[in-house]
């Protein structure tokens, strides 16, 4: 028996509903902060998942070393090390990721806005922004390197928060016998 699931809301998720808002303002009025912090935290988890791919790839009994799995572990674990020690550096690795797939996302929307002609209004419009905002990231890139990060996280945080306060999440419905 399949278990059907059902979007509801309840007192906790209005509760983390406003929470998640708050923190998501607090996080916007320090996006530099938020940048520095957020590289930090996946620099010494690229660091972890790298050990851990690493001794996993020599502890494989079955099928020996996995040479490609502690080659990618390896390189997790120097790319860890490099945001924990320059987290300047990081930013800006990431921040040019960022503005590279919006442009990408935007020019891939521009191309599906011909193949689906319901939706070609939408598709070019948000392909348009999209291509905007990674042309504003990449040819402001100084600008957006200390701040862009954090800025994601908080408007992210923001549309979690107001999702779980207006709509809840999403659980097993409740069993009714028939």
């Amino acid at each position: 028996m399949a278990t059907v699931m059902e979007r509801r809301r309840t007192g906790w998720d209005v509760v983390l509903g406003l929470l998640l808002l708050l923190a998501g303002l607090v996080v916007l009025a320090n996006a530099v902060v938020a940048t520095f912090l957020s590289v930090l935290i996946l620099g010494w988890i690229a660091i972890g998942s790298g050990v851990v791919a690493v001794v996993t790839a020599f502890f494989r009994r079955e099928s020996g070393v996995s040479w490609s799995a502690a080659l990618g572990g390896a390189v997790l674990i120097v790319l860890g090390v490099i945001m924990v020690r320059d987290p300047l550096a990081g930013a800006a690795g990431i921040t040019l990721l960022a503005g590279a797939l919006f442009l990408a996302v935007g020019l891939t929307r521009l191309f599906a806005a011909t193949q689906v002609p319901a939706a070609r209004v939408v598709l070019v419009v948000s392909g348009i922004l999209s291509i905007v905002l990674g042309l504003i990231v990449l040819f402001n890139f100084s600008i957006a390197v200390p701040s862009l990060l954090g800025l994601l996280l908080g408007v992210q945080v923001l549309i979690e928060g107001a999702t779980i306060l207006v709509a809840g999440r999403v659980r097993p419905a409740a069993f009714t016998a028939r």
